[in-house]
């Protein structure tokens, strides 16, 4: 071993610095550098990481020289840092707070190709819209030796003419040369948004705030420059979004940019258009439904300040926006915004502690705030902000609860109907008047149970502890945690009696709509027939046209969508959610419902909500019916209270998992022995116990809660935890900080 001295003769002329590796290991490394470009912290450099290279980051320069071999640093990329002093501030805080390698979590914070060793191509921006220039049978013939060139008019042939050149891009891969090539022989015509104009900056016409925006923005605009967290709670169809917009004009002005994370992909491209017409190319999208060039590209335009707008998804909390003056978080109570493996980040908490680093405000919005945020709230945490009121003067839609429970000896023979009388009836009448309606029923497929009627057995996923689902577009069961795939069983494998199919799911609602209302145009949406954000659009885009009267779909209709010809939604049974074994069941149940009822009477008709349920005195329906968020609020905070649950107290879940499952037991009956000798009498210890899905993907899973007044507490045990873990035994250990669900 070199002597610290020798070690410093060695490395006259080099640096030291302290780096990061985008690996699962709890430590940094040091690594000698020629360049002192390499002491810039948030750089990208190439550093040999065992026996391969690898991306890494800089940290600065390393306080003192290990003992033993240095090994050198092979590049420094890029013109300057890739994180600012102010994002790595951020991802400091959340590695250190969710107990996750700091490495890792900077690979999170990046476009997957900005993590390979060699140079990264930003591909020229593709054209907004491609259209064929000539008739189809014609192109065909002028592109029939170049197979590429053909699948791609195939596809605008089927898709009549004409798609959006990003479409094209998702299902064909990289298709500028192509399109290039196909527009310099004529055969298409490629088209781009016009330049925005002046106003499309934010300074051209806005709609006049009604007085309870002109009161959120003023409040928000008076807090410009400095740190304050705001909840924006307002009814559905109040005009959130528009508050955003004006807020955000503000910051423009200022010379500043602004972060605006919405929780899904499907909500994402609505709101960019929406935001584009508004700010024009300022607004950079990030989302996961990108191609890797795509999300290169817009990654950089905010880091040169090209685009002062970041939109998008969960990992847009690290987006690197330019002298960043506001965060929104919009929907802030959905789950979605909590990444449930490896680096098991909240983005809504994480937006507000990027807003407080950055000393500028946070404005989170939502119809039915998560119990966190309102408890923060009514600490004085947040300042509350209210619209009470739907815009235009109209009315939140009228909600009529229909109880499917029936006396014993009123049950029909057989399974009973998916549509309740009175549901079918209003359907009908919606659809008699030209006006249209959602049927939302969160549950996929035809049928949830395939079950042996003498034997009793039960159709089950053979690598998870779950039912199959029987999905009768294909004939087949599905797992749709795993995704297992069979063709459907005739006859019971263990005694060979005929197999009964029951239950019901999107599938089997649509087809039973169809039959019940075969003048009514009737489409469904939910991941297996919208799979892609392309397909995910068509048919959003269908129904906004009105080309359709029925949607029937999952809880992708529920949230973020204003279809002003929507007068009917119907919740087919809204109890689904509310037997899940999670301390948050009753919660997600109510903010679903009062989502999806929000659906109704956004244009001129009134709207109403029709609620199938054998639940219906439950706290989660009650209130939703009541438009009563405050209400459910009180109920659910006396039950967590009275039971030692968030946002009371905070939770840390420890999840072991392994094939073995004597061994995976074994390891959480000495982790939890473990965790309550370090708890002792600061934190409670629930566990372990098997998970509620007790086998998922093969692997036998356990689980350990623990619960204390502070988050330091948890994080100082699980700290401890992690250090005194085994090596390997094919079982592996997650800590999850602020859990969102126990399942």
């Amino acid at each position: 071993m070199r002597g610290r001295n020798a070690m410093a003769g060695w490395y006259c002329g080099s640096v030291l610095v302290e780096v990061a590796v985008p690996a699962p290991v709890h430590r940094t490394f040091t690594y000698a550098a020629k360049d002192p470009r390499a002491l810039e912290a948030g750089r990208r450099l190439v550093v040999p990481f065992g026996r391969r290279e690898t991306v890494a980051f800089s940290l600065g320069p390393a306080r003192e020289a290990p003992p033993g071999e240095i090994r050198e640093v092979q590049a420094v990329l890029d013109d300057g840092p890739i994180f600012s002093p102010e994002l790595l501030s951020l991802l400091r805080f959340a590695a250190d707070y969710y107990l996750h390698p700091l490495g890792d979590a900077m690979r999170a914070a990046l476009p997957p190709a900005l993590l390979e060793p060699g140079p990264v191509s930003e591909r020229a921006p593709l054209p907004d819209r491609v259209e064929l220039a000539v008739p189809a049978d014609a192109a065909r013939e002028a592109v029939r030796r170049a197979p590429r060139q053909a699948a791609l008019i195939e596809r605008l042939a089927e898709a009549g003419g004409a798609l959006d050149a990003q479409d094209l891009r998702r299902e064909l891969g990289e298709v500028a040369p192509i399109l290039r090539a196909l527009a310099a022989k004529g055969v298409v015509r490629l088209s781009a948004r016009p330049a925005p104009g002046p106003e499309i900056f934010g300074g051209g016409p806005a709609p006049e705030p009604s007085p309870e925006q002109a009161e959120a923005l003023r409040a928000i605009e008076a807090s410009l420059g400095r740190y304050q967290a705001f909840l924006l709670q307002g009814v559905t169809g109040s005009g959130k979004t528009e508050v955003y917009l004006q807020a955000i004009r503000a910051v423009l002005a200022r010379g500043q940019g602004a972060l605006v994370l919405v929780p899904e992909i499907a909500l994402t491209p609505q709101l960019a258009a929406r935001f584009r017409s508004r700010f024009g190319d300022e607004v950079a999208v990030l989302h996961s439904g990108l191609g890797d060039a795509e999300r290169v590209r817009e990654h950089r335009r905010l880091l040169r300040g090209e685009a002062r707008i970041a939109l998008g998804a969960r990992s847009a909390v690290f987006a690197p926006v330019r002298d960043l003056g506001i965060v929104i978080v919009d929907e802030e109570h959905d789950p979605s915004y909590k990444q449930e493996d490896r680096f098991r980040y909240h983005a809504r908490d994480l937006a507000v502690m990027r807003a407080r680093l950055s000393e500028i405000p946070c404005v989170l919005g939502s119809a039915t705030p998560s119990l966190e945020s309102l408890e923060n709230a009514r600490r004085g945490k947040y300042a509350r902000l209210v619209l009470s009121r739907r815009l235009d003067g109209r009315g939140l839609p009228e909600v009529e609860i229909v109880d499917l429970r029936q006396p014993a000896e009123e049950i029909p023979a057989g399974e009973p109907e998916i549509l309740s009388p009175r549901l079918l009836e209003e359907l009908a009448a919606a659809v008699e008047r030209g006006e249209q309606a959602i049927l939302f029923l969160n549950r996929r497929g035809h049928s949830p149970l395939v079950l042996c009627p003498t034997c009793g057995e039960r159709a089950s996923c053979p690598n998870c502890d779950v039912g199959l689902t029987y999905h009768r577009s294909t004939e087949s069961l599905r797992c749709h945690y795993c995704d297992l795939r069979v063709r459907r069983w005739e006859r019971c494998p263990s005694c060979d009696e005929e197999l009964l199919i029951l239950g019901a799911g999107t599938e089997r609602l649509e087809l039973s709509l169809k039959e019940r209302l075969p003048r009514a145009r009737v489409a469904r949406l939910d991941r297996d027939v919208a799979p892609s954000a392309r397909r995910l659009h068509r048919i959003l885009s269908a129904f906004a046209a009105r080309e359709i009267d029925v949607l029937v779909g999952t809880q992708m209709i529920a949230k973020g969508h204003d279809f002003p010809g929507v007068t009917l939604v119907g919740v087919v049974l809204a109890d689904v959610g509310l037997g899940l074994p999670d301390f948050r069941a009753g919660e997600r149940t109510f903010q679903l419902l009062t989502q999806v009822a929000g659906r109704a009477g956004r244009g001129e008709v009134p709207g109403k909500v029709i609620v199938q349920t054998f639940r219906p005195e439950a706290d989660a329906i009650v209130h939703a019916s009541r438009h009563d968020p405050e209400g459910f609020a009180e109920a659910e905070l006396r039950r967590r209270r009275d039971h030692g649950y968030p946002p009371f107290r905070r939770m840390l879940a420890v999840h072991l998992d392994g094939r073995d499952a004597a061994e995976v037991q074994r390891q959480a009956q000495a982790l939890g022995e473990l965790a309550r000798r370090l708890a002792a009498d600061r934190a409670e210890v629930r566990g372990p116990a098997p998970a509620p899905i007790a086998r998922l993907r093969g692997r036998s899973r356990f689980q350990i809660l623990l619960l204390a007044e502070r988050a330091s507490t948890l994080r100082a045990v699980g700290a401890r935890l992690l250090a005194a873990l085994p090596p390997g035994r094919g079982v592996r250990v997650a800590l999850d900080m602020d859990p969102a669900s126990t399942l």
